[in-house]
């Protein structure tokens, strides 16, 4: 089964998958006339909590929706993801990673407009946002078809089976260090079920726990983790624009690991990149499709930040550590594991548990998250009634993570991603002209209340 599941995300991660992700970003970055680069300052500004009308319909604000978003990007894949991507695919994946979250920026503005301006309700007459209901909402009954699919693949893509692998090797790892397979499969069983229950607490409150969770933890976890990294940065100062050369130039040669398959450096990247900032899987337009807007273009300048913060900030300073210290070019470590010797090395002592700690709350503040996406999904497959139900498919899904293989857990959610990208990226593509038309307005109504 492990075979099948590693050849299908193989095969379905291909060039129709990476033209329409990458192809489909630099189409939204032009067609929008690159609002991502110019309009920045207005998105940051939006932070501030000046324009929010919290007597518009939603469940939350537009900050607390890209804390959530952010905290289900801002996690392992920044860590562990970016560990695998240099392995797989040299320094230069990097590069390519880089390139999709700057298109990625424009498609989450697009999509998270989308989930603003096309909302529906579910069974129970609750005001819903996401792919699902763009799709429904703005492109017809016939398409639905689309947002089934992308809801069956998001049941099971956005389980929390990666993040529970990669918190059990790192604790294991730092903490316990077993001796035999005997010990470290019981101590793999035990972790997966306490993550279980620190994991219930909060899920089983609903999207305004996790958002205020996930808006809490955020800032923690992103600050703490860039201050140990910068630590080690700085110890190695005069190398960074060496390393920063050989990113760029291992992008074209893919010399480094790939023997000059270009190609295959470009897929990794844009696959470790995918499931980094989650730019046209569709995830993001879920969560701020709860907010309290009734600004669609306001909402899509908020989402397009997640992916700067995301990969162009967090997934490069891990990167610049991972290859700083030398560990990527002789290290039989994968995963999280990579990322860890890499800490070691640069802060001896101390850099391992400042990692633990960053992949714990990481780890965990991605499987709150994530939840919430896959009981968006469950709700419109099956209603509202029965979308509870999922929350414990989903905890139980948190122990099979955690004793799994790295392998097939990395390929069955990369699969279901891109399975979630089609119908995401057809929707999108098909309704630009209605985002560009409100992105016309909005700006002008700005413009003439001197913003």
């Amino acid at each position: 089964m492990g075979d099948i599941i590693i050849e299908f995300s193989n095969w379905i991660w291909g060039p129709p998958i990476l033209v329409l992700l990458l192809g489909g970003g630099l189409f939204f970055l032009i067609h929008s006339g690159f609002v991502p680069f110019l309009k920045m300052g207005h998105a940051i500004k939006l932070l501030s909590g000046k324009y929010d009308d919290n007597l518009a319909p939603g469940q939350i604000s537009s900050a607390q929706a890209l804390s959530s978003a952010i905290a289900a990007t801002v996690g392992l894949g920044n860590i562990s993801g970016v560990a695998i991507a240099i392995n797989m695919g040299g320094p230069g994946a990097l590069f390519w990673m880089w390139m999709a979250a700057f298109v990625g920026m424009a498609t989450k503005f697009y999509t998270c407009s989308l989930a603003i301006m096309y909302r529906g309700k579910d069974s129970a007459g609750e005001i819903q946002g996401g792919p699902m209901y763009f799709i429904e909402e703005g492109m017809g009954k016939r398409w639905k078809f689309l947002s089934v699919i992308f809801c069956v693949a998001g049941v099971i893509g956005l389980l929390a089976i990666f993040q529970a692998n990669q918190l059990t090797a790192v604790i294991q790892a730092v903490l316990i260090q077993p001796e035999t397979m005997e010990e470290t499969v019981r101590n793999r069983w035990i972790i997966g079920f306490v993550m279980m229950g620190l994991t219930a607490i909060v899920i089983l409150g609903g999207i305004q726990r996790i958002a205020s969770v996930a808006s809490k933890m955020v800032p923690f976890m992103v600050g703490i983790y860039m201050i140990t990294v910068l630590i080690i940065i700085y110890q190695y100062l005069g190398q960074v624009p060496e390393m920063l050369k050989l990113i760029v130039v291992d992008a074209f040669t893919g010399n480094a690991v790939m023997g000059g398959a270009v190609g295959s450096v470009i897929v990794v990247g844009a696959r470790r990149a995918a499931f980094s900032n989650e730019a046209g899987i569709g995830t993001a337009p879920m969560v701020h499709g709860a907010s309290k807007n009734n600004e669609p273009i306001r909402e899509g300048l908020i989402a397009m930040l997640g992916p700067f913060v995301d990969t162009i900030v967090v997934c490069t300073l891990t990167a610049l550590v991972i290859l700083l210290t030398g560990v990527w070019e002789n290290s039989e470590n994968d995963g999280v594991r990579l990322t860890l010797e890499a800490f070691e090395i640069g802060i001896p002592v101390y850099g391992k548990y400042l990692l633990m700690l960053s992949v714990l709350v990481f780890a965990l503040s991605t499987m709150f998250t994530y939840s919430y996406y896959g009981h968006k999904c469950t709700n419109y497959l099956f209603g509202a009634g029965k979308a509870n139900y999922y929350n414990y498919f989903y905890l139980a899904t948190i122990v099979v993570g955690a004793v799994a293989s790295l392998e097939v857990v990395v390929s069955l959610v990369d699969g279901m991603y891109a399975v979630m990208a089609f119908p995401n990226m057809i929707a999108a593509l098909y309704l630009a002209p209605k985002v560009r038309a409100a992105s016309k307005s909005y700006f002008e109504r700005m413009k003439a209340n001197g913003i």
